[in-house]
C-alpha cells in the first residue's frame, strides 16, 4: 500500500455511516473517566481526528481535560449511544450525520443548548433551530470521482452527472459501494432519489444495472482497489476510471503523495454529489454538562474549524472558516449537492435501502 493510501485510508474508510455490529466496546486517546467536573468525554466515530496542540489550547483555555472515546464507524457510535443514552459513556457525541439524525433525535439522544458562536454557522447548515439539540460541525459531499488519466487517453469527456452514467460511452467504467453496507455508498442512493424522486429512482438503478455498474462491500474495495485513479488502485491495477468517493478526495491524492504532483491526477463529476453534514450534541444525561457545552462551543470555533480539513476530509460549517489552498484547487465543494430533508431520510432510509438491495445485487 502507498504512502497516499495508507493515510488517506486511515483518514476515510470509516468516515460516515455504517451498518456493522455494536462495538463491545470503544478505545480512548486520552484522560481518565469522565466523572470528574474538569473531564469532558467526547465520544465519537473512529475517524475523529485533530491537531493535538489545537486541542491542549481549548483544554489551557477552559481548564478542562478532554477524553475522547472512539466507539466504531458513525453508525455503530450512533446505535451504541442510543443503546446507552440512560447512562451515556460520555457527555458529548460528534459525527451523527444528516442520514441518521432522526434517529438520534427521536430516541432523545440530546438535550438542548444552543452554542457560543452558533449564529456564524452558515444558515443552510442549520437545523432543529426550534429545540437546538445538534449543532452543525462540518459537511462533506459524496460524488463520483473520475481517473483523468483514463478519460484522456480514450479521448473521452469525464461524466459530469447522474444522467451521464448511464449512457453507453460509461458503460462498465463505475464501480459503487453497496448501500447496505457503505456510507459512501448509502449517500450515493441518497442522491439518485433526491435527484429522481420516489417515482424514478429506481428506474434509474435499473438503467446504472444494465450499464454494468460493479458493486462492492466498502470505499476501501471500491477506493483503493477496483479504482485506476488512486494511489492503491493504480497498484492493484484496478481497471473502473468511475468511483463513488468524495469531493476532498482529490486533494488527498495530492496532499499525501511523494513527490506531489501538480494537479490532481483525479476530479469529481460535480452533478453526482450528495452533501453530508455531521452534527454535535450535548447528551441526556451527560455528568458534566457544563463542560460538554464548552467542548461544543470549541468544536464550533476558528481554530478547530480550520483544524479539520487536513485531519478529517471534511469542510467547515462557519462562516470565515479558511479551507486548504489544496481542497479548493483540487476539490472544492460541490455547487450544487443533493439534499434530503433529515425526516424523508428518516422515512424512507431503509425501505429504500432494501428495495436497492433486490434491485441491484439480485
Amino acid at each position: 500500500m502507498s504512502t497516499t493510501t495508507r493515510k488517506f485510508t486511515a483518514v476515510v474508510a470509516v468516515t460516515g455511516l455504517g451498518f456493522a455490529a455494536l462495538a463491545a466496546c470503544g478505545s480512548s486517546d486520552s484522560g481518565d473517566e469522565g466523572s470528574g467536573s474538569k473531564t469532558v468525554t467526547l465520544v465519537s466515530h473512529d475517524s475523529f481526528a485533530y491537531t493535538k496542540a489545537v486541542l491542549k489550547e481549548f483544554e489551557k483555555a477552559s481548564g478542562y481535560k478532554v477524553k475522547v472515546l472512539k466507539d466504531g464507524d458513525a453508525g455503530t457510535a450512533v446505535n451504541k449511544a442510543i443503546l446507552t443514552k440512560d447512562n451515556p459513556q460520555g457527555d458529548v457525541f460528534f459525527g451523527v450525520d444528516n442520514t441518521l439524525l432522526s434517529r438520534a433525535l427521536d430516541n432523545g439522544l440530546f438535550q438542548s443548548y444552543e452554542a457560543k458562536g452558533a449564529d456564524g454557522i452558515k444558515a443552510e447548515y442549520r437545523v432543529d433551530q426550534d429545540k437546538h439539540r445538534v449543532t452543525p460541525i462540518d459537511s462533506g459531499d459524496i460524488c463520483v470521482n473520475y481517473d483523468k488519466a483514463y478519460f484522456s487517453k480514450h479521448k473521452l469527456a469525464p461524466p459530469t452527472s447522474f444522467d451521464d452514467l448511464i449512457k453507453p460511452e460509461y458503460k462498465d467504467l463505475l464501480v459503487t459501494e453497496n448501500a447496505s453496507t457503505s456510507s459512501p455508498g448509502l449517500g450515493f442512493l441518497l442522491g439518485t432519489a433526491a435527484k429522481y424522486g420516489d417515482a424514478g429512482w429506481e428506474g434509474y438503478w435499473k438503467k446504472l444495472k444494465a450499464n454494468g455498474v460493479k458493486v462492492v462491500d466498502g470505499w476501501e474495495q471500491a477506493y483503493n482497489v477496483e479504482f485506476s485513479g488512486s494511489a492503491g488502485g493504480k497498484e492493484a491495477k484496478g481497471d473502473r476510471p468511475l468511483v463513488v468517493s468524495y469531493a476532498s478526495s482529490p486533494p488527498a491524492e495530492v496532499i499525501y503523495a511523494d513527490p506531489k504532483p501538480k494537479t490532481a491526477p483525479t476530479g469529481v463529476a460535480d452533478g453526482t454529489c450528495f452533501r453530508q453534514v455531521e452534527y454535535a450534541g450535548l447528551l441526556s444525561n451527560a455528568k458534566n454538562t457544563k463542560g460538554g457545552k464548552a467542548l461544543i462551543d470549541f468544536l464550533v470555533g476558528k481554530a478547530f474549524q480550520e483544524d479539520m480539513p487536513l485531519n478529517m476530509f471534511v469542510y467547515p460549517v462557519v462562516e470565515g472558516a479558511k479551507v486548504p489552498a489544496e481542497f479548493t484547487k483540487f476539490g472544492p465543494a460541490a455547487k450544487s449537492p443533493e439534499t434530503l430533508d433529515p425526516a424523508k431520510i428518516a422515512d424512507n432510509r431503509d425501505e429504500w435501502v432494501k428495495s436497492w438491495t433486490s434491485l441491484v445485487l439480485k
